[in-house]
């Protein structure tokens, strides 16, 4: 690079940066700054829609469980972050984050339940319903009644197993968007019947929801499969609206709404300044010890990391994602993994100084030794995330978003970026060793001569955390771990003050005497336009109840009349508890699958699945024994934990493959070898990121300390599995493998004698 393009090259990085950072600050045309990213619950609050069951004063807990996570799936087109729980016996509340009208929402989820397949006519020849071309819509000839008693609706919305927008090429090759349908096991047999009779009559078979008919579809075919596709000149918006139609027209009861209202955000704006606080601050650390660890590459590092930050503020309002608390876990995670891509950078740069080559050579080939680890770290991680992203609950969808963003932009910013910049400091002249550094030459450590204390350490504290669960458990009468309202459900409290309150003045001056009541962490939530506030705790019994109401009545003069309490589910159902297993699974295979295919060893696998799930034990010890809150976070957490244990096992797993093919030395000496020289990235690593965390930690509400505690312990865990058990683990299955040939090679001489 010439001297001329060095200086252009530095000022577009620095253009780039400070423009992207004019948008987040200020926006463009007053929109599309860092105020503008879509905030969830947790963090700004959102609309509360109440919903009752039609008819049913006790509807069954089947029905009910059924009815919410029908809804989770049909609301999370508004947000990944809404929440659907149970309230009493037969209602359901659904909140959805970063919106304010209720009554646009209203309108298009409609009246939940009730949709209907209609034929055309009925088997006396008579028309059920008349199309009027002049106004695009349909009317039905009878009523519903009518219709099932006359035998023209035999499939309902609980026939439906799925239904989802799709786009395919038609015959002409263009793209069109159609809705995939589904139906159960039940509603196949059904719908083969309806759609068999209308294709012989060549008519129509309508779709009836919320009182009118939605579309009417010519049946081309008798489709006794159970699959459908409903086509015609879509927009993907309107082929989502009407796949969301059917799937919210399943649900096992009938809803109608109680009330809306919009409610404000749980953490409050503290918790949002104070983390923006602990983002700067924890930058700037950071940025010091990168500069004075790493010199001029680490001053490259910084720049790119700073593109890295305005660029994701950017990216998250140009891809309309919805941040909570586990979307900042993403973000956290994908910080500490481009940390750590330049970390093992500049690693490799400093061996091939030490091996004399000159600083342009030893960069380019620092930066060429470099891709595998990063690369093999870097998807593995992106593997779990996009899984999630796909099969995961809207629980967990937020994080894997972020996650997904926060990769791909970090092993940009790492590859490129930061390349580029240590190419135009060398163009400029900046070439001696000093600015760089060299590697020292380290004696190998013999840590699988230490092996076996390892594990046992480790099998001790896992050990311990099952105890101390099962003493809570059977022995203290308690949860095994410190379970919070939207794994158990809880009470909610509804309380109307004398005046609006700000959320802040709630969690300094109420919080705490409700916590002293109840016993229990509290979620506070203000009501837009009135005075009403509503606390969310664990499970009160009567006695809880009256004294949580004698509190409010003798400390703030609240009437009796203006308080009430009602029981709610969890917003974690057990739905959505399967379907982050299954997610989870599917990842570890995968993972299993590709290292299997970068490694050529499936030993290297299954160690890392292992020290993955020692640190996730670890880390669920924690929680059991220092009876931290286990909440939505709690996920989030040990899924940040099991992405950053894979990145710091890969890194050592492919110094192993590499110095296989380079030292003809016996396989401890290459284990320990490699552990050794890739010693200071995970350290390195592992204390960036953890003064990150430890920032959140520190300017955090207690919310937030509640996340990011578990997550430093997660991280010191992570550094540990990664150095003293990932490798004893492979070398240990590599070496039982060995000595399993051994014997039988032994056997054969026996034999042969």
């Amino acid at each position: 690079m010439k001297k001329g393009r060095a200086i252009l090259t530095l000022i577009i990085v620095l253009i780039v940066a400070l423009g992207i950072g004019y948008i987040d600050i200020w926006g463009i045309n007053g929109s599309g700054s860092a105020k503008d990213i879509t905030l969830g619950l947790d963090l700004a609050g959102g609309v509360s829609i109440t919903y009752q069951v039609v008819g049913e004063e006790t509807p069954s807990a089947e029905d009910m469980a059924d009815t919410k996570y029908k809804l989770q799936q049909r609301v999370a087109q508004y947000s990944t972050e809404a929440q659907v729980y149970q309230e009493g016996t037969n209602r359901i509340c659904i909140e959805i984050p970063g919106v304010s009208d209720a009554n646009a929402i209203l309108e298009e989820l409609g009246q939940p339940g009730n949709l209907y397949f209609i034929q055309q006519t009925d088997d006396a020849g008579n028309t059920n319903y008349t199309y009027n071309p002049a106004t695009n819509e349909y009317t039905l000839n009878y009523s519903i009644d009518e219709l099932i008693a006359n035998g023209s609706i035999k499939v309902s919305g609980n026939d439906v197993a799925n239904a989802k927008a799709m786009a395919v090429q038609n015959e002409n090759k263009n793209t069109q968007y159609i809705v995939s349908l589904t139906m159960n096991e039940e509603g196949k047999a059904k719908f083969g019947e309806v759609t068999t009779r209308a294709y012989s009559k060549g008519e129509t078979l309508a779709i009836y929801y919320d009182n009118k008919i939605v579309t009417a579809p010519n049946v081309k075919a008798a489709l006794l499969d159970g699959n459908a596709e409903i086509s015609g000149s879509f927009t993907f918006d309107e082929a989502e609206k009407l796949a969301s139609t059917i799937r919210i027209g399943g649900l096992s009861l009938q809803l109608e709404e109680l009330h809306s209202k919009v409610v404000g955000a749980q953490l409050g704006q503290d918790a949002i300044s104070t983390s923006v606080k602990a983002g700067i601050f924890g930058f700037a650390l950071v940025a010091i010890f990168m500069i004075a660890a790493y010199l001029i590459p680490g001053l490259a590092a910084v720049l790119a990391l700073l593109v890295y930050v305005v660029a994701i503020v950017l990216l998250l309002n140009g891809f309309d994602m919805t941040l909570t608390l586990a979307g900042i876990a993403g973000i956290i995670l994908s910080i500490g993994m481009a940390v750590d891509a330049n970390v093992i950078i500049f690693a490799r740069i400093r061996e091939e100084i030490e091996s004399g080559m000159s600083v342009q050579s030893a960069v380019k080939i620092g930066f060429n030794k470099a891709l595998s680890a990063i690369l093999d770290g870097n998807i593995t991680t992106l593997i779990a995330a996009i899984v999630l992203w796909i099969l995961g609950p809207s629980s967990v969808k937020g994080f894997a978003q972020t996650l997904v963003l926060g990769i791909v932009l970090s092993m940009f910013t790492a590859l490129v970026v930061t390349r580029l910049i240590i190419q135009a400091f060398i163009a400029l002249g900046i070439k001696d060793v000093k600015f760089y550094g060299r590697a020292k030459d380290r004696k190998p450590v013999d840590f699988l001569a230490k092996r076996g204390i390892f594990f046992a350490i480790s099998g001790a504290v896992i050990i311990a955390g099952l105890v101390i669960m099962g003493v809570n458990k059977f022995a203290l009468n308690k949860d095994e771990l410190n379970y919070s309202l939207e794994f158990k459900g809880g009470t909610a409290t509804t309380v109307e003050f004398d005046r609006a309150w700000t959320l802040d003045e709630l969690t300094a001056q109420v919080e705490g005497k409700i916590e002293d009541v109840t016993g229990s962490t509290v979620q506070i939530q203000t009501v837009s336009g009135t005075n009403e506030v509503i606390f969310k705790t664990n499970s009160l019994n009567v006695d809880k109840r009256e004294a949580l109401s004698e509190m409010f009545q003798t400390e703030f003069g609240i009437a009796e009349a203006k308080i009430t309490s009602e029981t709610i589910s969890s917003t974690i159902s057990n739905e959505m508890k399967r379907d982050t297993l299954i997610a989870v699974i599917v990842a570890i295979v995968l993972m299993l699958i590709y290292i299997r295919i970068r490694f050529k060893d499936m030993r290297f696998g299954i160690s890392s699945i292992i020290a993955l799930a020692h640190d996730v034990l670890v880390v669920i010890a924690f929680y059991a024994a220092a009876r931290v809150s286990v909440g939505n976070t709690f996920v989030a957490c040990l899924l940040t934990i099991v992405g950053y244990s894979i990145n710091a096992t890969i890194v050592i797993f492919d110094r192993i493959r590499e110095n296989r093919s380079i030292y003809q030395e016996d396989l401890k000496t290459i284990v320990n070898r490699s552990i050794t020289q890739t010693l200071t990235r995970s350290i390195f690593t592992s204390l960036t990121t953890f003064i990150m965390v430890a920032f959140l930690y520190g300017f955090g509400v207690s919310s937030i300390r509640d996340f990011a505690l578990p997550l430093m312990v997660g991280i010191g865990c992570g550094c540990y599995s990664s150095i003293c058990i990932a490798g004893a683990l492979w070398f240990s299955f590599k070496n039982a493998g060995k000595k399993n040939v051994a014997k039988v090679e032994t056997k054969k001489a026996k034999s042969a004698k």
